[in-house]
């Protein structure tokens, strides 16, 4: 049963047991006990009686107190005589008043009756409707959260990281706050513009910015809120909310997760949807259908953009797809800027080392990095956020929450401690790796019973074939050195091998990195990341597919020996890392200078 049916039962149940309390109080509380007359006659002479109802044919009365069989009112027939007198002179209260006892009993089922619909009405069905369980009357009805300008509360000075994509929405703040002289020379604003990028970059915050910006009306929905179980239902809602953006306009509709009402037609046909497509269709002629030049501009967000019909991101519709990436460490800077003014900073933090130690980091997740902080120094009962709580929520965002819980034994403390120091010294002696930050053997998150972290000196965007050869050496550092300290490998290395594992199998199918099998590509081919999804790879041979595996083992294999040459010459090193790890359990280049990278030793070298 539905949660709504649920609860209307259980009320209407609750409420007829409460009918039929009430009747029964009723009737225990209003008894009358038939007398005769000549008792009525003695009890009025005895100055038992408080006071009596004088009807057409009957008598009702109430006792001063309750009789020893426990009656309280009575009721004899009407026999005439000079009542009056005879009251009056024993001090009786009565009345004349003609009553209908069929009136009575009526109304005593029907006002609780009325009380209780009452009360559904006005106070079980609110809540029900607050919770989106409203009645049949409101499905059709647009679920759009609605925002004036003083709820909205966010401008552009609290959007940083995406300067590009802000250049492109100021254009819709224009046309919006003066459409006649935007258009003065025939051109019009965009339909509707499609924000894309991956998960936390800031794609809603940017659509509430330009409603902020604009002091327009704000339409919020999801695309996933048009979609019901009744077929027609989500085509009322597109429809409605249009209409309700019409009254209102100037508006801004922003739909969130476009993908879930958008996805292309036809790819699936055993999976179809007609309530889906019908509700495409509808938005599709919605999109058709209105002239921007009444100060309606439809905004959507979506992070799967292959997945989007075609005819979504025709022109005329969407007729703008802006790209809001993970920022650069520029971007990421601005990003801090915007977020540090809630809390409380040391005068000697350096926002351009968190920014640089950040790479890859979105908006969302610099934001969460930098509560992380406070929550840090907020424990530890600091008077501000130092450089220290920022690299330790680093630490935890990435590698996980640190479990001193779990006690290793002394040989897997040794196994750990030099599979890391092998990661970190190859990764030292090798160049267009990132440099080390920091590694330690304290057991963190689900698995890792150990980390070397390193951070990137500046964001790259190209990678050559030896860097990612070199990259796969220091993934194989940690198993070399195992193999060269104890002559054994462990399962230490299960995710080292995926990783090398991946970067083998990119080189040969993707990059055409392998001499030996030319410069083709051999994968799947993958989605777009505008426009029409992807077709499959081209066919390969069983011949070809065994020589793709023998590249991608021999490329394996060669990193393995790559990373096992460099720990051999580095052997004194090793040993030294390994016990300065086993003792102070975390280490930076700072603590063992043999961590920083060549690059960084070479340069010292060339100053001294």
């Amino acid at each position: 049963m539905e949660k709504k049916n649920q609860i209307n039962f259980w009320y209407a149940a609750g409420a007829i047991f409460l009918v039929f309390l009430f009747q029964s109080w009723w009737i225990t509380h209003t008894t009358y006990e038939s007398i005769p007359f000549s008792e009525f006659e003695q009890l009025l002479k005895d100055g038992k009686i408080a006071e009596i109802t004088v009807r057409q044919e009957t008598i009702e009365g109430k006792f001063k107190n309750p009789l020893d069989d426990g009656k309280q009112y009575f009721t004899t027939n009407r026999v005439d005589l000079p009542l009056a007198e005879v009251l009056n002179k024993y001090g009786v209260q009565y009345n004349g008043t003609v009553q209908e006892t069929f009136l009575t009993n009526i109304l005593s089922w029907v006002l609780p009756v009325l009380f209780f619909f009452g009360l559904w009405m006005f106070f079980i069905r609110k809540i029900a409707e607050k919770q989106g369980m409203g009645g049949f009357m409101t499905v059709g009805k647009s679920k759009a959260k609605i925002y004036v300008e003083s709820d909205t509360k966010v401008t552009f000075a609290d959007v940083a990281g995406v300067d590009e994509a802000k250049e492109e929405l100021k254009e819709i703040v224009d046309f919006l706050q003066d459409p006649q002289s935007y258009g003065r020379l025939g051109a019009h604003a965009p339909k509707g513009i499609l924000l894309v990028g991956p998960p936390g970059t800031g794609k809603t915050l940017l659509a509430r910015a330009v409603a902020g910006e604009a002091g327009v009306t704000f339409f919020s929905i999801s695309g996933s809120e048009f979609v019901e179980m009744f077929v027609g239902v989500g085509a009322a809602r597109v429809r409605d909310l249009f209409e309700q953006a019409r009254k209102q306009a100037p508006a801004i509709i922003f739909i969130d997760e476009l993908d879930a009402l958008g996805r292309a037609r036809g790819v699936n046909v055993v999976q179809s949807n007609d309530e889906k497509e019908q509700t495409l269709n509808q938005l599709l002629a919605e999109l058709d259908g209105f002239d921007p030049s009444v100060g309606i501009i439809l905004l959507a967000a979506t992070n799967r953009p292959e997945v989007l019909d075609p005819a979504l991101l025709r022109a005329g519709r969407f007729d703008r797809q802006v790209l809001v990436d993970r920022p650069d460490r520029k971007g990421r800077r601005a990003i801090l800027d915007v977020h540090v003014r809630k809390i409380t900073l040391d005068p000697d933090i350096d926002l351009d080392r968190v920014a640089q130690i950040t790479a890859g980091f979105s908006g969302a997740d610099l934001a969460n990095l930098i509560n992380e902080a406070a929550l840090l120094a907020t424990r530890r009962k600091g008077e501000f956020v130092t450089q220290d709580d920022f690299t330790n929520a680093v630490e935890r965002i990435v590698a996980g929450l640190e479990r001193h819980s779990r006690v290793l034994s002394d040989i897997e403390r040794r196994t750990v401690a030099y599979h890391e120091m092998g990661h970190a010294l190859v990764a030292a002696n090798l160049s267009g790796v990132d440099p080390v930050h920091k590694i330690s053997i304290i057991p963190r998150g689900v698995g890792a019973l150990g980390y070397t972290m390193q951070r990137p000196t500046e964001d790259r965007f190209l990678l050559a074939a030896q860097d990612l050869e070199n990259r796969m050496a220091v993934l194989m550092g940690g198993r070399a050195a195992e193999r060269i300290v104890f002559g054994r490998i462990s399962t230490g290395a299960s995710d080292d091998l995926q990783r090398v594992t991946e970067i083998a199998r990119e080189m040969v199918m993707r990059y055409g990195m392998d001499e030996t099998l030319g410069n083709r590509v051999y994968a799947a081919q993958r989605q777009s990341f505008l426009g029409q999804p992807g077709v499959d790879g081209p066919e390969v041979s069983q011949e070809t597919l065994r020589e793709i595996d023998l590249a991608v083992r021999e490329r394996v294999e060669n990193a393995f020996e790559q990373a096992t040459g460099v720990l051999t010459e580095h052997r004194t090193e090793l040993d030294e890392g390994a016990t300065l790890l086993l003792e102070k359990e975390t280490l930076t280049a700072e603590d063992f200078p043999p961590l920083k990278s060549k690059a960084a030793r070479e340069k010292n070298l060339a100053e001294t």
